[in-house]
């Protein structure tokens, strides 16, 4: 029955998905906690960096912000990343656009958990002489990343599934095979179920996992 897999590298595009998706989870996380400070900065010019961005990032499609790492990036202004060869640029460029898409979506969730933070925790820290950053670092986002574990879970489903755009750039994930497969044989639903089940396979135990860590984790109040 699956003998059409045979001669392509189901396994190899699955794990370019999976490098893909810890590359950018890591990146997106780090980039999405300095906008979140940012949008809870005192500092008028970082806080409205912070919102603009956000705002402008999520209602920008990602397939938009894809193209734009391959075409704009990499064909207009030269930015290659370091990548020589065509596969190691387009994968490059791929996690950046997902970093850069996904990055509002943890920042807007960590900023969610920030507002469960007591307010008089903070003003605590003030009073006994932490900084801002000291405050923020120490006191509330430890705090708050407890809290939105769940949240954080759904984004990095989402970002698993995000993966499938970087075929636009002809980055060999999972979706660009499963393009391919359909283009050259005549097991349509096959291959259809076969790809579905290996995202099933990737994303259920990421979902299970830090639920368990959410109920686990989560700040009693």
């Amino acid at each position: 029955m699956f003998d059409f897999l045979e001669g392509y590298d189901v396994l190899g595009a699955f794990w370019m998905t999976v490098k893909l998706t810890a590359l950018s989870a890591v990146g997106s996380l780090i980039w999405g906690t300095l906008l979140a400070a940012m949008r809870v900065s005192p500092v008028p010019l970082m806080r409205g960096f912070g919102t603009a961005y956000v705002n402008i990032v999520r209602n920008i499609p990602l397939t938009v912000i894809i193209l734009f790492c391959s075409a704009g990036l990499a064909d207009v202004f030269g930015v290659t990343l370091g990548g020589e060869d065509f596969d190691v640029q387009g994968f490059r460029l791929a996690v950046l656009g997902l970093v850069a898409y996904t990055a509002a979506f943890v920042c807007e969730a960590l900023r969610s958990g920030m507002n469960t933070v007591p307010l008089g925790q903070a003003e605590a820290a003030r009073a006994i002489g932490l900084s801002f950053t000291q405050t923020l670092w120490l006191v509330v986002l430890p705090q708050a990343f407890r809290s939105v574990i769940g949240p954080l879970a759904n984004v990095l489903i989402a970002l698993t599934k995000n993966t499938t755009v970087a075929a636009a750039i002809g980055v060999a994930e999972a979706a660009y095979l499963m393009k391919t497969m359909i283009e050259n044989e005549a097991q349509t639903l096959l291959i259809g179920a076969v790809f579905a089940f290996g995202f099933v396979v990737l994303t259920l135990p990421t979902g299970l996992i830090l639920g368990w860590l959410s109920k686990r984790l989560a700040v009693k109040r």
